[in-house]
C-alpha cells in the first residue's frame, strides 16, 4: 500500500499547464462547448479566503492584458486527508512577450512555510494550511506575487490524456516501468501509460532532466491533440475530466479574458529549473537553494511579470 501512494506522489510536474491551455483553446468551439464549459468551469470554480498580495501595488486585471501568475498544486487526496502538493508549477503569462515561464519547485525544497512558523519542505505547506498557505508560502520564496492557482488531483493527468484520445511521442530511450515496455521511436499511449512514461526517473541516466523530457512531451501533445479539431467530438470528455480533477479560483469571465488576450502566449513555453542542494538535516532529506540561485530565479520570474 505504502509503495502504491509513493508511485502516485510521481506524478508528472508539468501536468497543470494542461489544464491552462485547454482552458485558452476552448473559446474558439462552438456555443454546445461553450455551453459545456460553462458547466464545467462553475464545477472547477473554487474561491479562497485570501488577502491581497504585499508583492503587487494592485491586483492584476486581465482584461488589460497585465502579465499574470498560476501557482499549480498537484495534489494525492485521500480520504480524509487533505494530502500533500507533491507538484508544485509556477507559471508566469506576459501577453506583451507572448510567452509563459513554467517554474517547477522541487517538493523537498527547505524554506520558511508562512503561517506556521517552520522551516520545512515546501510542499508541506499545502498539508498545514492548504492553497492559501501554499500561496503565501511560494510568495515569500519567490518574492512575486502569485495571482491564480489551480489544484489538480492526481490521477487527473491519465484523464484528461484519455479525454483527448490518447498521445504519441518520440521515445528515445528504450525502457521498462512498472511492468510496461516503452520501445524507442514513434509509441502510442493512452491515459494510464502516459502516466507510467513520465515517471521513470532511475532507469535515465539523465535522472530527472530525462523525466523532465517525457513530461515536455506528454503535454506537447495533450496540447495539440486538445487544439485538433478531430477532439471537437470529445470535448464531453476533456470537460468532464477537468471538472472532476480541478480546482482553481479563476472566474470564468477571467478564462474568457486569458483566451482572449493570452491565447498566443502558450506557442513559447520556457521551462526552468531551480538547481539544489540535496542534504539531510536530523534525518531529514532536503533541497537548500543557494542565495545567489534564489536571487537568479526570482530575477526571471519578476522581469517576466514586469514587476519593478
Amino acid at each position: 500500500m505504502r509503495t502504491d501512494k509513493k508511485k502516485k506522489r510521481k506524478w508528472p510536474q508539468i501536468l497543470g499547464i494542461i489544464v491552462l491551455l485547454l482552458i485558452v483553446g476552448a473559446g474558439a468551439y462552438a456555443y454546445s462547448v461553450y455551453h459545456s464549459l460553462t458547466k464545467a468551469v462553475n464545477t472547477m470554480h473554487a474561491p479562497i479566503d485570501r488577502q491581497k498580495s504585499d508583492k503587487r501595488e494592485k491586483e492584476v486585471t486581465l482584461s488589460k492584458k497585465e502579465p499574470f501568475s498560476v501557482l499549480m498544486l498537484g495534489v494525492d487526496e485521500r480520504k480524509g486527508d487533505r494530502g500533500r502538493s507533491d507538484t508544485m508549477i509556477v507559471l508566469s503569462v506576459n501577453p506583451n512577450t507572448n510567452s509563459v515561464k513554467m517554474l517547477s519547485i522541487p517538493r523537498d525544497t527547505r524554506t520558511e512555510i508562512v503561517g506556521h512558523n517552520t522551516v520545512d519542505k515546501i510542499n508541506h505547506a499545502y498539508a498545514f494550511g492548504g492553497v492559501e498557505m501554499a500561496m503565501a508560502t511560494v510568495e515569500n520564496f519567490l518574492d512575486i506575487p502569485i495571482d491564480y492557482y489551480m489544484k489538480i488531483n492526481m490521477e487527473g493527468f491519465k484523464d484528461i490524456v484519455d479525454a483527448v484520445g490518447g498521445v504519441t511521442v518520440n521515445n528515445d530511450l528504450d525502457f521498462t516501468y512498472d511492468g510496461v515496455h516503452f520501445a524507442k521511436g514513434n509509441i502510442t499511449l493512452n491515459g494510464e501509460k502516459a502516466l507510467k512514461y513520465s515517471r521513470m526517473r532511475k532507469q535515465d541516466p539523465r535522472g530527472d532532466f530525462g523525466r523532465q523530457l517525457r513530461q515536455r512531451q506528454i503535454i506537447q501533445q495533450v496540447i495539440n491533440e486538445g487544439a485538433s479539431v478531430s477532439t471537437l467530438a470529445n470535448y464531453g470528455d476533456i470537460f468532464n475530466a477537468l471538472s472532476k480533477n480541478v480546482k482553481t479560483n479563476l472566474t470564468f469571465d477571467e478564462m474568457k479574458d486569458i483566451q482572449k488576450n493570452y491565447k498566443s502566449a502558450s506557442k513559447s513555453i520556457d521551462q526552468m529549473t531551480i538547481k539544489e542542494t540535496g542534504t539531510k538535516i536530523d534525518g531529514i532529506y532536503y533541497g537548500l537553494v543557494s542565495d545567489e540561485e534564489k536571487q537568479k530565479v526570482q530575477n526571471e520570474m519578476k522581469a517576466q511579470l514586469e514587476l519593478k
